[in-house]
């Protein structure tokens, strides 16, 4: 194509965002051949490069330059993406033999050369440029290390040699670099999924592993755009009968068989707390993450509508599970699985997209050995009488009978598919199509540089799922509250907003009755500082201060509190409590705490002495607990509670706390919950009850919650 692009692509923080997607022709063309095919032949799916002659094409099909050419004729010079797996890393995906790939271990030098050079200089080629061009970086292959290397119960000698080399981390480096350095090109590198990933002892390590890669061979975290999970995977997007945080007779749904001890039962809450744990290691802010939905719909008449029995915990989970697989490790042409939600931008808050990475109706591996040039080896994993091994708890295999190569066309895999998707396919009465009803109710705040909208929730006949905001007819943002704060404003400028509510299964309603909002006058910064806070109070133990004062007033809004010990802040806090641990006992510390707003303005100080208490001595116990909220998208929050043992070893404790608000926690991680209105009690977990003299464990939490979300004062007790 000799065309060249009248100017680049903007640069934007979700791609996916008021853009069209690529329709794959070829896979388009399959799909509309199969009976009944046409209803989803249109959906947008992924462009895979998963060997080298796949650049130019193979067996007449399609190459990357012919599939980059035919989306700029699909865009018509509007926004567009195109989607693309890059996917031939050196002794590829260790673990399974299915997708082994072309090139050896020490294959680099080859994989730099003649696979991903090719691939970007096509990619930078100026008649792409208006393209929004998002990719899947090399599928499994970091997991792996953590998973399937260094000695652990399901190591492989594949994935030892490929930890042991280097060619997994010097790879994807250079991958991310070349690519990343092309303007128009979003990177989203492999996260698994929640099935494998989501325990405490993979999940950091994993983001570890990635950040090591994103910052070799020349690459920096700024070429990450994101990350995707799920990719031909077949994990729920939402297991809506029950949450990790369930009980069944004082038994833990995360005891149960199913969930194992993980601390996700879903992706879309494994996705969000990928995110929120990846931007505290460092990853950019901005960071989106991709579900690849395509194959987790698990529909049809088998799918539960309710919880199970209350009888045994197995059976509230077996019961009520909507994800019907023997167990999560089971990955290959899942029996009973269907089509999962359709492509859609910013579905919900941190996710950039469900998107369909692997295009259904494309097989993951053939069920019996089959010769071939393609790279590709038998995997028991794709045989349906496959008994099962360590990495899927020697469960059956659960796959279909009959299938080809991977990649190869499975007719009897997309039959299956459509005939189970959610939401169904089709009318007959089962496809919502009815639109929320308008937003109403929109109003602002304003300040010269930004506009905080709310208003008034939708109603649906099903559920709303988010609204979207727009301004000037401009999408800005999506949101799952009913408030929404646009910033970066010009002062003195009127602008005008509108906000639509939208369903799961993508109905928008009418927009709401347009708002003018004219921002201030620069040079009318708010200089008032807010009165000092009042009553400071304090209550110690060994090893702890807990502070608590009266709210201070502003003419505009207090935001928080900063905490001084000594002249030294040591942290800050929205609630009017904080409690400062680690302090040695019989010692007197001064404390001092001043009120802020947003202009930066501080109150004047309050101040107080506190003494800690003597030490407990031998035979004693007790500990102290600090809550930490990590991240508040507005409806709902995680939090990081920290549970410190006092000069005693202690064999189990309990944390219990009132809430000020309707705070609600939904799932808990490395503990056991319950909560009767606004009190929660929360119990150690089997193995984290024993902790060594002035040692810490910890636990976590995803809750929700509307209005204000207070940090709590909590109490702490334990047994030596």
């Amino acid at each position: 194509m000799s065309t060249t692009a009248a100017h680049a692509a903007t640069r934007v923080d979700n791609p996916f965002t008021g853009a069209g997607v690529y329709v794959n022709p070829e896979w388009s063309a399959n799909a509309a051949a199969e009976p009944g095919g046409s209803a989803v032949s249109n959906q947008p799916t992924f462009v895979w490069l998963d060997r080298i002659a796949a650049i130019n094409g193979v067996n007449g099909g399609m190459g990357l330059r012919a599939h980059l050419d035919a989306a700029v004729k699909q865009a018509a010079g509007k926004p567009y993406v195109f989607q693309v797996v890059i996917y031939d890393l050196p002794g590829r995906d260790c673990a399974a033999l299915a997708s082994n790939g072309e090139l050896g271990p020490t294959d680099l030098p080859r994989y730099k050369s003649e696979f991903i050079d090719p691939i970007a200089a096509i990619l930078a080629d100026p008649a792409y440029a208006n393209l929004r061009i998002v990719t899947t970086v090399e599928l499994d292959s970091l997991p792996n290390l953590v998973t399937n290397a260094g000695g652990t119960a399901t190591s492989t000698a594949n994935c030892e040699t490929m930890k042991a080399n280097g060619n997994y981390i010097n790879g994807v480096g250079y991958a991310l670099n070349k690519l990343g350095a092309i303007p128009n090109v979003y990177n989203y590198v492999d996260a698994g999924h929640h099935g494998w990933l989501g325990w405490d002892s993979n999940l950091q390590p994993a983001i570890d592993v990635i950040k090591q890669a994103a910052t070799a061979s020349g690459s920096t975290l700024s070429n990450v755009q994101g990350f995707v999970v799920n990719t031909a995977n077949y994990g729920a997007l939402h297991e809506p009968n029950f949450t990790v945080g369930d009980s069944v007779n004082g038994t833990t749904v995360r005891q149960s068989k199913w969930v194992d001890w993980n601390n996700y039962v879903d992706e879309a809450s494994y996705a969000k707390a990928w995110r929120t744990k990846a931007i505290a290691s460092g990853f950019n802010s901005n960071i989106g993450m991709l579900i690849d939905t395509s194959r987790n719909g698990w529909g049809g008449a088998n799918r539960p509508t309710g919880p199970g029995p209350k009888t045994t915990v197995d059976a509230y989970v077996d019961g009520g599970r909507i994800d019907r697989r023997f167990q999560t490790g089971n990955w290959c042409n899942q029996s009973g699985a269907g089509l999962g939600e359709r492509p859609k931008a910013a579905p919900e808050d941190g996710i950039a997209a469900y998107v369909w990475v692997k295009p259904p109706g494309e097989s993951d591996g053939a069920s019996s050995a089959i010769a071939n040039d393609e790279g590709k080896g038998f995997d028991g994993m794709c045989d349906p009488t496959y008994t099962g091994n360590a990495r899927n708890n020697n469960n059956m295999s659960g796959a279909l009978p009959n299938a080809p190569l991977a990649g190869h066309w499975f007719s009897a895999q997309f039959q299956e598919l459509m005939k189970n998707a959610y939401p169904a396919l089709g009318t007959g009465g089962t496809t919502d199509t009815t639109a929320p009803t308008a937003p109403t109710g929109l109003a602002a705040t304003s300040t010269s540089s930004s506009v905080a909208l709310t208003w008034t929730a939708s109603t649906d006949n099903v559920g709303v799922t988010g609204y979207d905001v727009y301004r000037g007819g401009t999408l800005i943002g999506s949101t799952n509250s009913t408030s929404f704060s646009d910033t970066g404003l010009t002062a003195s400028t009127a602008y005008s907003y509108t906000v639509k509510a939208k369903d799961a299964a993508g109905n928008v309603s009418a927009a709401s009755a347009a708002l003018s909002v004219t921002t201030s006058a620069g040079g009318t910064t708010d200089t008032t500082a807010p009165t000092a806070p009042t009553n400071l109070a304090a209550t110690t133990t060994s090893s702890s201060a807990s502070l608590t004062w009266g709210a201070s007033t502003d003419n505009v809004g207090v935001t928080g509190y900063n905490v001084y010990r000594g002249g030294t802040l040591i942290g800050s806090t929205t609630s009017t409590s904080y409690t400062d641990s680690g302090l040695s006992a019989s010692t007197a510390y001064s404390y001092t705490v001043k009120a802020k707003d947003a202009a930066g303005n501080l109150s004047a100080a309050a101040a107080v002495t506190a003494t800690t208490q003597a030490g407990t001595g031998t035979g004693s116990a007790g500990c102290t607990a600090t809550y930490k909220v990590s991240s508040d998208w507005g409806a709902g929050f995680n939090a990081d509670v920290t549970v410190t043992a006092g000069n005693t070893a202690i064999k189990s404790w309990k944390v219990t706390w009132t809430y000020a608000g309707n705070q609600q926690v939904t799932n808990l991680w490395n503990g056991t919950v319950s909560q009767s209105g606004q009190s929660v009690t929360v119990n150690n977990a089997g193995y984290n009850g024993a902790v060594a003299a002035n040692g810490t464990t910890s636990f976590g939490f995803g809750g929700s919650y509307s209005g204000s979300n207070a940090v709590p004062t909590l109490t702490c007790t334990a047994t030596s």
